[in-house]
């Protein structure tokens, strides 16, 4: 009798045991899965008790205004970290693509807006086919590679018009960065369009699943039959266009094109993607994710400044998320530093 007590003891600890396991590891898949969402929530909660102007219809509108130039530049971003790279030029690409834009849409110029449109995107995939060129084929490291075009394409911004700002512009392309379809602006539309054609294409295309394989393992990507080169060079262009179509709408934004546009903003772009749950060494990670992480930085800046809290303080913070971003995937990914 004592036998058969001691192992129906034993037996009702067993499913306490597993149930607490399974629970435990729900837990980490739900956090793996939907934390950036989580965390987005928490903080959007905090800054509405912040400030009493946080909520209103018009911050919001502001806000999304805000995030839409780096959520171009995320979106694009995405398809580089997702197969194992960085491009660190893409704000000086945004400036390159932006002075071009403008110089054909002046009233002096005359050109239709969709020449302009045309050739900023144009020049966006040129510099990213030159930096994919670079690292597919000459294997030169994708941090030393973009470094090296973060300079150089600022460069050429400044060449391309004897360092001077671009202005006079067409107020058709104006438009395009004030204007508003059914009350939403323009770059928003434009944001969430192209966030919508990048997400269809990493789900659905035979690129998106290659994007993937070779960011998760390029060397089984490449017995596998997957022209690892190509992708490569691929998602490079592809975050060039996009840093190109970034350009034109800040450029219609601010009714001109600066020399200095897009200093700092790929730290933004990086920022975003990995909060979003992209980890860095690639092969994870989705669009939907660098949406609320993009979202997560756009009310992080503009709660602090409804706070008044000081302007030096925002690139701690973010530098602050990032790291915490990284730990946290290296922790999920069960590696040790």
């Amino acid at each position: 009798m004592q036998t058969l007590q001691s192992w129906q003891h034993k037996m009702t600890k067993v499913p306490d045991i597993t149930v607490n396991g399974d629970l435990k590891q729900r837990l980490k898949v739900l956090f793996g899965r939907y934390g950036i969402i989580f965390a987005f929530l928490a903080v959007f909660i905090i800054m509405s008790f912040s400030n009493q102007y946080f909520l209103t219809t018009g911050n919001l509108r502001n806000v999304m205004l805000q995030v839409s130039v780096n959520g171009l530049l995320a979106t694009g971003m995405t398809f580089v970290i997702l197969n194992g790279g960085i491009d660190l030029s893409v704000g000086s690409v945004l400036a390159f693509a932006g002075i071009v834009a403008a110089s054909f849409v002046t009233r002096e110029a005359g050109f239709p807006v969709w020449v302009g449109v045309g050739a900023g995107v144009l020049a966006g995939i040129a510099v990213g086919a030159i930096n994919g060129a670079l690292i597919a084929f000459l294997t030169i490291p994708a941090f030393v590679a973009t470094l090296g075009m973060l300079s150089a394409a600022r460069g050429l911004t400044r060449v391309y018009n004897d360092g001077m700002p671009i202005s006079s512009l067409s107020s058709d392309f104006v438009d395009l960065g004030i204007g508003r379809i059914l009350g939403i602006p323009i770059p928003v539309i434009m944001f969430l369009s192209m966030l919508t054609l990048a997400g269809i294409v990493l789900k659905y295309s035979k690129f998106g699943r290659y994007v993937y394989a070779v960011g998760g393992n390029e060397k089984s990507a490449r017995v596998s039959g997957v022209r690892t080169k190509w992708i490569q060079f691929g998602v490079y262009v592809i975050c060039g266009a996009y840093a190109g179509i970034a350009g034109t709408v800040i450029t219609a934004l601010n009714s001109s094109a600066q020399v200095q546009t897009g200093v700092g903003y790929e730290l933004d772009a990086i920022a975003a993607v990995v909060i979003g749950g992209t980890s860095l060494s690639g092969g994870r990670g989705s669009i939907i994710g660098t949406l609320f992480g993009v979202l997560l930085i756009g009310i992080i800046n503009n709660g602090l400044d409804l706070v008044g809290a000081s302007s030096n303080l925002q690139p701690v913070i973010k530098g602050a998320v990032i790291v915490l971003a990284v730990f946290l995937d290296i922790i999920s990914r069960g590696r040790r530093t």
